[in-house]
């Protein structure tokens, strides 16, 4: 699942996991729960987090290589937040291999401009991970989750308006590349992420069953 921060790739990642049963691999989410340890690994991922930079490929493939070789992933998974660079992408290629896999990119594309005001008003709950937007999502009551209305939202560190900026502006250097990578061998299926989310996540899951009826076909 590809697109910049705040375009949508958790969100429709975690519909898939719940509908369809793959987990989802979420590297954000994995380092964030690394980050809370009291370790040198996660004093520097607390560091780059709060720069807004991105983790190195080294540890980001070490981490991914570990969790998908889970059980719960030997029929698939969702992978959201990787790859994000082409050494990355180069990794996934051969761990696709590895595991009897194949690779659809799915990228969900939403102009830059709506993409600021969907990560700086950003909020989550720390109790179910629900999020809402200051803009377009709020809750029932201002600053409490809908679902356990005792807990006051997150405004994640990285989801300030000078951190957003600079994520925007590595994701343009870093990632975009990766778009040409998976067009130029036409496994690039875009997704328009500014409609609503049940819409959107019925075309990503006609995407999905077009390709695996395609595999089916390819081996008749």
């Amino acid at each position: 699942m590809m697109g910049a921060p705040g375009a949508g790739k958790g969100t429709q990642a975690r519909l898939l996991q719940e509908r369809c049963g793959l987990p989802q691999i979420s590297t954000g989410d994995m380092f964030r729960e690394i980050a809370k340890a009291e370790t040198p690994l996660a004093e520097d991922i607390r560091r780059v987090q709060a720069e807004g930079k991105l983790i190195s490929d080294d540890l980001v493939i070490r981490v991914v290589h570990e969790r998908t070789n889970r059980e719960d992933c030997k029929h698939g998974y969702i992978l959201d937040g990787f790859p994000r660079t082409t050494a990355q992408a180069a990794m996934l290629e051969k761990l696709a291999v590895e595991q009897g896999n194949k690779i659809v990119a799915i990228l969900i594309d939403v102009p830059f401009e709506l993409l600021e005001k969907r990560t700086t008003g950003r909020r989550n709950c720390p109790v179910c991970n629900e999020i809402y937007n200051i803009y377009f999502k709020l809750p029932k009551q201002e600053g409490f989750c809908d679902f356990h209305p005792e807990t006051r939202l997150n405004h994640r560190a990285d989801d300030y308006p000078e951190k957003v900026k600079v994520r925007l502006e590595t994701y343009e250097r870093d990632t975009r590349p990766l778009l040409d990578y998976y067009a130029e061998s036409k496994r690039l299926q875009r997704v328009d992420g500014t409609r609503e989310m049940e819409t959107i996540y019925s075309e990503i899951e006609s995407v999905l069953a077009g390709k695996a009826e395609s595999e089916r076909s390819g081996l008749k």
